[in-house]
């Protein structure tokens, strides 16, 4: 792999994929964290935003309300760092889905995070290639 977001997916992020799509979202951070340790090139931001997608999740499920709204918020900015396709992950839609989670987790407010509607849980989604 060289790195870039035109680069195939390394195995370890499908297995990431897998894990965040199967809402074994603490699992996923593990696995995306040795991705994202040490990377320096454009592929960081992926790594670490799906690594924040799932920590926010955890979060949420957890309850800790603030927790989970300020990594979504921090998860669509580094999403929006990186190629709206990439390593074959559709990072613009994964990016959009974490804002819509985040608008409605605020417009629920702490006290009724748990009525949160299951469809914003965001999913991982491959890109489709023209």
């Amino acid at each position: 792999m060289n790195g870039s977001c035109a680069a195939a997916a390394p195995e370890e992020l499908l297995w990431g994929i897998g894990e965040f799509n199967a809402g074994e979202w603490f699992d996923c951070h593990e696995t995306m964290e040795e991705l994202w340790a040490g990377e320096q090139r454009e592929v960081k931001y992926l790594y670490q935003g799906i690594l924040q997608v799932a920590v926010a999740l955890h979060h949420w499920r957890e309850g800790n309300f603030r927790g989970a709204l300020f990594l979504l918020g921090s998860a669509e900015r580094l999403l929006g760092r990186v190629e709206p396709a990439c390593q074959g992950v559709d990072t613009a839609a994964l990016a959009a889905d974490a804002g819509r989670l985040r608008e409605a987790l605020e417009r629920l407010g702490p006290e009724r995070m748990e009525a949160l509607d299951p469809a914003l849980i965001p999913r991982i989604r491959m890109a489709v290639i023209p």
